[in-house]
This record gives C-alpha cells, structure tokens and sequence, in this order.
C-alpha cells in the first residue's frame, strides 16, 4: 500500500512537506502524533489522527502516539481562544492507560513487531529540564522572527483575542519541537502528522532538527473535518461524541454517525473507515441512485461502531434503533441494557410515580390519566385505547379495564408508554 496515495484518495491530506513521500518510499519510517490527554477517552475529533496512523502501520512503517503529559500542563494556542485547564501527573497517567486501551482497537502495539505501534508521554523528558537548560539548549536555535511568523501566534495577538497570548503559550511551539526533536534522536522518528491547525507547531520541530543536528525531518497534516453546514465536526448538543462507552452510549454513537448528511457521510466513509476505493466508489453509486436507503450512513455507521466499540455494540444500536422507529416487541425492549434504554428514550416525556402504586394492580385509566398527566382527560384515554393508539411496553392496551403491577416494569423501573406512532413517555417507579 502506498501510504501518500491512499491517504490522498481518502481526503486525509491538507499540507505535505517536500520529500516526505520520497522518505516514506525510501525506507520503513516512524512517524508520531500528538493527542492532548485532558480526558481519560479520546473523542471521535481524535479519530482522524488515529485513522492517520492505522493507514500509516497498514502501509508497512511504525506508529508512535504521543501523550502530551507536559503539553497538556501547558496549553497549545492553535485554534484557542483562552488558556486550557492544567492537570496534575497523577490525572494525566490516569488517562494516558485510558487512552492506550481504546488504542489498542486501532494498532497494534507488539514489541515483537518491527512496525509494532508505541506510546510515549513526553513529560518523561520534559520533567528534565531546567528553564536555564531549556532556553540554552533549544531557546537559542529558534529566532523570536521565526516564532512570531506562526499563524496560531499570529491570531492571538492580532488583537481579536481578549486574552492575548501568554509566554506559556507562545513557548508551546518550543515544546512540540523539542518532542520531535527527542523522538528523532531516540526513535529515529523522521516524520510528525496532526491536524492543519499544527503545522506551525510542526514546522518547528523540523526546523530545530535542521538547525541542532544539522537532521532533515518531514510534516504531514490532513484537513480540519468539518460538517457540510460548516459547524464543528463530532460536536452535538450535549457535547463532545465519545469513544468511551460511559460517556457516549454505543446506541448514540451508532446514531450520530447514521444521521449525517449525504454529503457528510460520503467524505466520512472514506476518513472514518477502512474501506477499500472500488466499494466506496460502489456504495456511493448505489447512494446517489436511491439517497432515501441511506446505503452510505448505515455503513458508515456500521463500520465505525464495529471498529470502536464491536460487532454486538452494533447489533444492539440497530435494534435499540428498530424499537425506536420501528415496530419492535417488549422482548426486544426488555433486553436492552438500562444506558442503552435510556439512550433511546432520552428527551421523552417522564412521569414519576411511587412503587407501592405498582406494587399492586393499578388500572391503565388511573395510572395514565390520574397520578399522571400522560393523557388530559380519562375520555381521550379511552378513546385512544378504542381506537388502537396505545400500547404499554410495546405491547398493545385493547382493553379499558387493563391494569399493570411492578412485573410490568422494565428494569424494575420503567413503563414505556406509546400514543399513536411517535408520542413516547416513561412513568418512573421510585
């Protein structure tokens, strides 16, 4: 596999430095990217760089992810507006094991493996430093000029920022240079990728090999995703989309990716999976002849939910999605885990009502029309039963003396109630 050309097919290329593709032709390269370790999961912003790296060990070179341990004690200016927050080393450690298990999904980190994938932190050579040795060492090798010339440094201090650039800040590119730097004398790492937005910080890097060790070094950054609307790619209104089953359900993940748009989904599929060219270029023929099958989200969708979480997680979405939107069956909806049932039903309606209510038989009128204001009035409660619109767990209500008890509940906890087709509701027994 030629590395340049298939990340070029896929969109995965914004700015190349000349004569990396000759250094990758040339011989078995490592490259490293960075990932900022402020959470314990990466997000599905991560996946690009991530994706970067898979095509790039696929291809034959060797991977090295570089948890930002002291980057992340000090805050990157590119594409920010205000300083971040500072962590601790013990939070930091915490969530570099994170991220390395969810990494795991995606490379293959076997020493054994002459291409076998490695994870470094690069506070186990910063703590080093002295700031008199720091400013010695590597200070004098870049020119404030040559500092001041980056478009990141440039913006915020161009006066549209009200917070101006801290020297913490303005030193970042110092600090992401002298990780390349490291890696090249003790990895004999030749190339760093990352988003668009890092080119500055890693033209730095290349700069200060050149100009150290007299060394020659590459860049490669692939463009900022953005959604076809031009909001922020991966962010929802709850916030950021998770790799992390605790944070973003898999039944939500699933979906995320499922309701992208046409035009969303068909440079997604080529960034976000491993999908060979000939059967993307036939899922978006089969597409464009019938948009309404959605051919391309769903296996967009799959792809992705397989590969980050498994092939049950998206076994479970799809079903989770049936109930939803389809018909479904109570058995389909009693097997759902409590996260993933409230996944789906997040946002509904929801009614409390005490359990000793339950722990007896209560009359389906009563429980609907009176200890809840699922329906206004006991007449239009019957006569929705009457006419077929209402169904308890998925389960049809035919009858205006039908009652429900706590073995009714799901979970020991819900009723899913249903009002003609869309109208949900969930009475919660406390």
């Amino acid at each position: 596999m030629n590395f340049v050309n298939e990340l070029t097919w896929r969109g995965m290329i914004h700015d190349m430095m000349p004569g990396t593709e000759e250094q990758i032709k040339k011989e078995m390269t490592t490259a490293y990217v960075g990932i900022d370790p402020t959470a314990d999961s990466l997000h599905i912003g991560h996946l690009v760089g991530v994706m970067m790296l898979k095509h790039f060990q696929v291809a034959g070179h060797k991977p090295i992810v570089l948890v930002g341990g002291a980057t992340g004690m000090i805050g990157d200016p590119s594409g920010k507006s205000q300083e971040r927050n500072l962590l601790d080393e013990e939070t930091l450690r915490h969530n570099q094991n994170c991220l390395k298990e969810q990494l795991e999904k995606f490379l293959d980190f076997n020493p054994d493996v002459e291409n076998g994938a490695e994870m470094v932190n690069n506070y186990d050579w910063m703590k080093e430093f002295s700031f008199l040795g720091f400013i010695r060492d590597i200070g004098k090798h870049i020119t404030v000029n040559y500092m001041m010339s980056k478009d990141s440094v440039k913006k915020r201090l161009d006066g549209s920022s009200k917070t101006g650039l801290s020297f913490t800040e303005f030193t970042y590119q110092l600090v992401q240079g002298t990780d390349f730097l490291h890696l090249y004398e003790t990895k004999n790492c030749k190339l760093q990728m990352g988003g668009s937005d890092q080119w500055g910080n890693i033209t730095t890097g290349t700069e200060l090999i050149r100009r150290k060790l007299g060394g020659e070094a590459f860049a490669l950054t692939c463009p900022l995703i953005t959604k076809a609307d031009g909001k922020k790619f991966g962010k929802t209104e709850s916030g950021n989309v998770w790799l992390d089953p605790k944070r973003t359900s898999p039944y939500k993940f699933y979906q995320f990716w499922l309701n992208t748009s046409d035009e969303d989904a068909e440079r997604y599929i080529k960034i976000f999976t491993l999908l060979p060219k000939e059967e993307i270029e036939k899922l978006v023929a089969e597409h464009q002849e019938a948009p309404h099958t959605r051919i391309l989200q769903k296996t967009l969708a799959k792809e992705v939910t397989c590969m980050v979480h498994s092939e049950a997680d998206y076994d479970a979405a799809v079903e989770a999605s049936q109930i939803l939107f389809g018909k479904g069956t109570e058995e389909q909806l009693r097997k759902l885990d409590e996260d993933t049932f409230l996944s789906v039903f997040e946002g509904v309606p929801q009614f409390p009502v005490d359990r000793k209510l339950l722990d007896e038989s209560v009359g389906v009128i009563d429980l609907l029309a009176e200890h809840t204001e699922v329906f206004p009035s006991k007449g239009e409660l019957r006569r929705t039963i009457k006419g077929g619109g209402l169904s308890i767990n998925k389960s049809k209500v035919t009858a205006d003396d039908a009652t429900v008890n706590a073995a009714s509940l799901i979970g020991e906890k819900y009723l899913l109630v249903q009002k003609g087709k869309k109208n949900y509701f969930l009475i919660i027994a406390g």
